[in-house]
């Protein structure tokens, strides 16, 4: 998991919330709170409290010669609606793995399937090392100068991490089942449903009427 994937601009109200406070101690604090999961840049702190001052969520007073942060009532309205905000029926989110398997198909059935084992070979990697670490995690006490919150909430960001991985191998093995037999008529790799207008001589032409050609010789 990356910091993106973070909702950096409400976790930081949601802190404000709290309290007024400086901003290097929000940026230790969120870090508290994810459990040490996600390492925030001072710098990315910065700019994100400019655009809520900005946009009317905090305000700023001057203390010592340093800026104190504080929620507005704006702010808490903003934080509400976040916390009252719930998954809509709407697009998927954007995903690396999703996109590139949906641009790989056009290129070829063998291309999208190797694509396919690239990503499953690294995720059952990724999938071997938490769980590794989920167990160490169990045999080691906690340290003894951390709060048991921050223990918790690391422990619950593993659950989900492991579960999404979980989740994402047997997505892939799904694809594979549908690109593997897939029938001419509903091939996906045909080239007659790629992107309308592609040149025949195109590197995109040329390897599915490849991935054609092999196919028809099997």
């Amino acid at each position: 998991m990356h910091t993106e994937y973070v909702s950096v601009r409400e976790g930081l109200l949601s802190l404000l919330e709290e309290g007024p406070n400086y901003g290097f101690q929000l940026k230790t604090q969120f870090e508290a709170a994810t459990g040490g999961t996600w390492a925030l840049n001072v710098g990315q702190v910065y700019t994100t409290l400019d655009r809520l001052e900005r946009d009317g969520l905090v305000s700023v007073d001057e203390v010592e010669g340093q800026k104190v942060y504080r929620l507005t009532a704006a702010g808490h309205d903003e934080l509400e609606q976040w916390w009252a905000s719930v998954p809509s029926d709407g697009p998927p989110p954007r995903d690396d793995m999703l996109i590139k398997l949906l641009l790989a198909l056009p290129h070829g059935r063998d291309h999208a399937l190797d694509v396919l084992s690239r990503q499953r070979t690294a995720l059952v990697q990724i999938l071997q090392a938490r769980r590794r670490a989920a167990t160490d995690d169990a045999a080691r006490p906690p340290r003894a100068d951390a709060p048991p919150a921050n223990h918790f909430a690391a422990s619950l960001v593993a659950d989900a991490v492991l579960m999404r991985a979980e989740a994402d191998l047997r997505w892939l093995d799904r694809c594979e089942a549908r690109i593997a037999g897939a029938t001419d008529a509903d091939d996906p790799t045909d080239p007659a449903l790629s992107s309308p207008g592609t040149p025949a001589g195109s590197p995109t032409s040329r390897r599915t009427r490849a991935a054609r050609t092999r196919r028809n010789r099997q």
